[in-house]
């Protein structure tokens, strides 16, 4: 579907707002037909780090068994690209190392994406550390991937790389997430620095090409762009080149991240979250997810592919603001046909071992279960 279709879609809803026409009601009558498979699952965490040092928290077996047995069916797996590269950790890394590929790390991520195969998982691989560009700090990049033809080049060779390895896999059984939340920011190494959206033709040219890499290997490879400006933001320049985009189930950010660190500077002044209701100088409501998330329906219903590849809350939320909260989250994705990847399976964000301080748990086989959120993700 051509860009200039998106707009107009988009001018027709900025019309009927104009005439106080409800949001909803001014797309009802357009059909949904999601190109993606409303997916719902989580994301795991195996290979998130630079470092490949094994997790402490890793990913088992019996955790591929027990998402199938209640009734989930995708996994993202993030991935540091340095985690599979051979090169001296004691300095930064070079850019001529970014190429030095162990065959043993692939190997390990091969062995994990078959595991969850046989679980009849679809895989979701993203690189959340490219070379040249992630959301977090925490590893010096050589170079600049929205500026350096370099760091361009070293993106499309790491695709390339794993879309051979899949090269005969089924894209029922298969995904590519080309970079994880792109955006631009200031400084590189500070995730608190200010930052924007990337420049649309210098993201459409990056995911155009990575495409062709992956492609080149086999045309029929799925592939999924995030949302630009931290996946927050619909991609108009990317709409017809056959690639499907991923958005974000963090907004709020005063729910979604209270008094997380990495996420904001003064964690001991955030006001306390409710949903809905009044938090520090915003009211928040249902009605602004609803605003939030109509450029990824209307995005559906342009016939792109839409799946939430990341969504969750971390554990300082009070549990049932967050539970009314996720809960209409949920609801208007799950209505518009758009799946969803909880960040992630155990841990802070977690159905398993969160952490919270505020529900009771329930004991499952010497993990702690939150049972409310688990029925909740069940039942969308």
């Amino acid at each position: 579907m051509k860009r200039r279709n998106f707009i107009r879609t988009a001018g027709l809803i900025t019309a009927a707002l104009a005439v106080g026409k409800p949001l909803a009601s001014a797309v009802s009558k357009m059909p949904l037909n999601n190109k993606l498979p409303k997916w719902k699952g989580f994301n795991v965490l195996d290979f998130f780090s630079p470092d490949p040092t094994p997790s402490k928290r890793p990913t088992t077996e019996e955790y591929f068994k027990w998402m199938q047995g209640w009734g989930f069916d995708f996994v993202r797996i993030p991935i540091a690209y340095p985690h599979y590269l051979n090169f001296d950790r004691s300095r930064n890394i070079l850019p001529e190392e970014v190429y030095n590929i162990n065959p043993e790390a692939v190997d390990r991520i091969d062995a994990f994406v078959s595991l969850a195969h046989k679980y009849q998982m679809h895989v979701s691989l993203n690189l959340h550390r490219a070379p040249g560009y992630c959301i977090n700090a925490g590893f010096y990049e050589p170079y600049n991937l929205w500026r350096d033809e370099a760091a361009q080049q070293a993106f499309y060779f790491h695709w390339n790389m794993w879309a051979r390895k899949y090269r005969d896999e089924s894209p029922e059984k298969i995904s590519f997430d080309l970079l994880n939340e792109p955006s631009v920011r200031e400084d590189m190494n500070d995730q608190h620095s200010k930052s924007g959206p990337v420049p649309g033709e210098i993201y459409r040219k990056l995911a155009q090409s990575a495409a062709e890499s992956i492609r080149k290997e086999n045309p029929g490879h799925l592939i999924i762009a995030d949302g630009n400006s931290g996946g927050n933001q619909v991609v108009p320049e990317l709409i017809d080149l056959n690639i499907a985009q991923s958005c974000r189930g963090y907004y709020p950010g005063s729910i979604s991240h209270f008094k997380a660190p990495w996420a904001n500077k003064d964690i001991e002044h955030m006001p306390i979250p409710k949903w809905p209701g009044e938090v520090g100088n915003q009211y928040l409501s249902r009605e602004m997810l609803e605003t939030y998330y109509q450029p990824w329906i209307e995005l559906v219903q342009q016939g792109v592919g839409v799946h939430c590849g990341e969504c969750g809350c971390w554990n300082k939320t009070p549990h049932d603001v967050f539970m009314a909260w996720f809960s209409d989250v949920l609801d208007i994705l799950s209505s518009n046909g758009i799946g969803f990847a909880v960040w992630n399976f155990a841990g802070d964000f977690g159905i398993l071992d969160s952490g919270r301080t505020d529900l009771q748990y329930e004991d499952w086989y010497g993990h702690k279960l939150d049972r409310r959120f688990l029925d909740l993700l069940r039942k969308y």
